[in-house]
C-alpha cells in the first residue's frame, strides 16, 4: 500500500487519513466504519475499528479498541500526552472510557447527532481534554452514509 502524502506528515488530516483507511476496513467486514488511532509523540500506538458483529460484543467500538491497545503499547492505563483521533464523534461509552484513560486531546471527523456524547453535555470528557471537530468531516460522513445506504438496499 502506498504512502498518502496528500497531508502533511504528523498533521491532524494525515492521522485523520489513516483512521478513514480503519474505517474503511470496518465497511468491508459490514461493520459500522468508525476508524480510531490514538497517537503519541507522533507514533501510533493504538488503532481499532468497529468490530461488534464480528466479535459479538457491543463494547468493541473503534475507539475502546485503539484504548486497549494503546494502555497495553504504554504499559500504563492513562495516555497521558496522546491525542485519540476517530473518524466519528465519540457515543457516551467511548467519551466516558476516554475520561478514565484520561486522553488529552481528542480529534474527530464527523459529529453524530444521534449517538454523540455531545448530546448529553462535555462532562462526559476529562475536564481538561481538548476537542477538535471536523477534521476530514465529508469524508467520514461519507463511509456512514455509504453503509446505511447499503443496509437500506440502496446500493448494492
Amino acid at each position: 500500500m502506498m504512502e498518502d502524502t496528500s497531508q502533511p506528515m504528523f498533521s491532524d488530516e494525515y492521522y485523520m487519513m489513516q483512521a478513514i483507511r480503519l474505517a474503511e476496513q470496518a465497511l468491508e467486514e459490514e461493520e459500522v466504519p468508525i476508524g480510531a488511532l490514538v497517537v503519541c509523540q507522533n507514533r501510533i500506538i493504538g488503532k481499532g475499528y468497529n468490530q461488534v458483529e464480528r466479535l459479538r460484543d457491543a463494547t468493541a467500538h473503534a475507539e475502546m479498541l485503539a484504548f486497549t491497545a494503546a494502555t497495553e503499547y504504554l504499559g500504563s492505563k492513562h495516555l497521558v500526552d496522546c491525542t485519540l483521533y476517530v473518524t466519528i464523534e465519540p457515543c457516551t461509552m467511548c467519551a466516558g472510557a476516554s475520561r478514565w484513560v484520561q486522553v488529552p486531546r481528542i480529534v474527530y471527523g464527523a459529529s453524530e447527532p444521534k449517538t454523540g456524547y455531545s448530546i448529553h453535555g462535555h462532562g462526559l470528557l476529562h475536564p481538561k481534554t481538548e476537542v477538535i471537530r471536523g477534521v476530514l468531516s465529508d469524508e467520514c460522513a461519507s463511509l456512514m452514509k455509504r453503509f446505511f445506504q447499503s443496509k437500506r438496499g440502496k446500493l448494492p
